[in-house]
């Protein structure tokens, strides 16, 4: 090996050695210049003025909900209605032993039958005591009798029919049906079960509309308004709400925000955790197009422009907003940032 090959071969080994030691030093906040060309879009950071997003619990109940009962008192001979089951308005669900009915309408029937013949009779008496006393064969006073008996067998007759239709309501109880559309979601009577007027026998509610009423303190109540529209998170799957009202809580400090969630496909069903996302005041943010975000394991950061070239800058992210992300540390306002033309984090 001549002089010269040996002085190229001392000067790599120097470079080698050097790159050793600088391995094992700890991390820094960005990572050397990767590159000196940066495909991409070029973006200069700068703050964005957003409302503080409050985000309150709340479980979803729905809008339309019965719990049908029966005024009669009697033993059930069948349930039709099965939990979780849809049905339509009109469609029987429980059907009470209405024996005891049927036989109180036959009566109540005979008693009109009965009342309408004696109302035709007391007709005819009165009828002929008219033709009499226009003839002078009858005084007035037995005139007056007749039409006073007339009289009676006609309220004789309004009551029986009164009855007879009270009756009537009453056999519609024994078969108890869906006053809506909707879904069973709770059975509490089985077939054989004695049940007394007023007992509760199932329970339907309609899933189509969500109410979810969420309690927050009135700082945050005092900027929303009736109709305004709200993200709303289900069972974790994010949806719009409108406003329906606020209303202050008797006795604290708080307010109710009522908010009506369509849910026509039934994709969700009462009493699912929910969460209500309110702005409140105006803060300051800095924001950065999620496209931006590069990753190396654990970390997040994004490329930075420098004088130098492009380094990675790693980041503490907060909230995520549509297509971009809250940046907590890592750059500030006036960094020229590098947003791939491809995927994000390529």
């Amino acid at each position: 090996m001549n002089r010269s090959m040996h002085s190229r071969f001392r000067s790599a080994s120097l470079l080698a050695l050097a790159a050793v030691m600088a391995c094992g030093e700890a991390p820094a906040a960005e990572s050397p210049v990767v590159e000196t060309v940066d495909p991409g879009t070029f973006l200069v950071l700068s703050d964005t003025m957003l409302p503080e997003v409050v985000e309150a619990s709340a479980v979803t109940e729905p809008i339309v909900r019965a719990t049908l009962s029966t005024k009669l008192m009697g033993h059930v001979t069948a349930v039709m209605a099965r939990e979780g089951e849809s049905v339509r308005a009109g469609a029987p669900l429980v059907r009470l032993d209405a024996r005891d009915v049927a036989a109180r309408r036959e009566q109540a029937e005979a008693s009109l039958r009965g009342a309408e013949a004696a109302q035709r009779e007391a007709a005819l008496h009165a009828g002929r005591m008219r033709a009499l006393h226009a003839d002078s064969a009858a005084p007035r006073a037995l005139v007056d009798a007749a039409e006073a008996s007339l009289t009676r067998a006609e309220q004789a007759t309004l009551s029986a029919r009164a009855a007879v239709t009270e009756v009537g309501l009453l056999s519609e109880y024994a078969e108890v049906r869906a006053p809506f559309d909707g879904v069973v979601v709770q059975r509490l009577v089985d077939p054989g079960a004695f049940v007394t007027p007023g007992a509760p026998l199932v329970v339907i509610e309609n899933p189509s509309r969500l109410r979810v009423v969420a309690t927050v303190p009135p700082p945050a109540a005092a900027a929303l308004r009736r109709g305004a529209t709200v993200r709303v998170s289900i069972e974790g799957v994010a949806v719009s709400g409108v406003i329906e009202g606020i209303v202050p809580v008797p006795g604290a400090s708080l307010a109710n925000v009522q908010v009506l969630v369509e849910n026509a496909a039934r994709r969700f069903s009462s009493g699912s955790a929910a969460t209500v996302s309110l702005g409140g005041e105006l803060r300051t943010v800095l924001l950065v197009p999620t496209a931006a975000l590069v990753r190396s394991g654990d970390l997040t950061g994004v490329r930075v422009r420098s004088a130098g070239g492009t380094v990675t800058r790693w980041v503490r992210l907060g909230r995520p907003h549509d297509a971009a992300i809250e940046v907590l540390s890592g750059v500030a306002a006036g960094d020229t940032i590098i947003v791939p033309a491809g995927p994000a984090g390529a």
